[in-house]
């Protein structure tokens, strides 16, 4: 199967060596460009792409307002943000919008091949380190209907939710909690379902806007 990628940069080199790394894999191919957002848009619904590499900064419409647009659209694609900066607040703006992670532009091809692979099979691109360092830095006061929504989830499923901040895969947390994968697919499921968002990047911005998790918080791995 052949993963569909949409690039939306405005920045003509940038775009041209990005889409080089895609076209030169077997599993991936760019079937349309863009330079701006509006143009980003219109292409993601006329070629309904899988994956859409959204730059941030653009002229006219902004990567945040497209990647609005994008994910409202009738089964869209998924969204991958690019940006230069690893502290930028229009990554997170993006990421609430309805992006599936981001990624900085001076990333090596592996992880760029890596990130759109991985949210083409519906994760997120939630890069421990560097996401937590932008949640800490421009995580907002705590917002009433986070709060809200946090508190309908159960014991296990908000211990779940503050391993996803630590950017831990399911088989990392079934580990650690010493169940079976399944089990924290079940449970992801339900905390997504529940928060009612599309990937883990969004519900990690919702534990942070509950304050379930607090800038500072050691998210370190758990002691046995």
């Amino acid at each position: 199967m052949t993963v569909r990628v949409l690039l939306v940069e405005d920045q003509d080199l940038v775009r041209a060596g990005i889409r080089m790394v895609l076209d030169a894999q077997p599993d991936l191919t760019v079937v349309g460009e863009a330079a701006d957002g509006n143009t980003g848009v219109l292409q993601a619904r006329r070629l309904r792409p899988d994956v859409v590499l959204m730059d941030v900064r653009m002229p006219g419409l902004d990567g945040i307002e497209a990647t609005r647009r994008v994910a409202a659209l009738p089964e869209p694609p998924r969204v991958l943000v690019l940006t230069t900066y690893d502290l930028d607040e229009s990554a997170l703006a993006a990421i609430r919008a309805g992006a599936s992670g981001f990624l900085l532009k001076d990333a090596a091809p592996e992880d760029l091949l890596a990130a759109v692979r991985t949210v083409h099979g519906g994760d997120a691109v939630l890069a421990g380190s560097t996401t937590r360092r932008l949640l800490d830095r421009l995580a907002p006061p705590v917002d009433d209907a986070a709060v809200r929504a946090v508190g309908d989830l159960t014991a296990r499923e908000r211990e779940v939710l503050v391993a996803l901040a630590r950017g831990w895969s399911n088989a990392e947390i079934a580990d650690r909690l010493t169940v079976a994968a399944g089990t924290v697919k079940t449970h992801v499921g339900n905390i997504l379902a529940k928060l009612r968002v599309r990937d883990r990047v969004q519900a990690v911005v919702i534990a942070y806007e509950s304050g379930l998790v607090r800038p500072g918080d050691d998210l370190s791995p758990w002691r046995r």
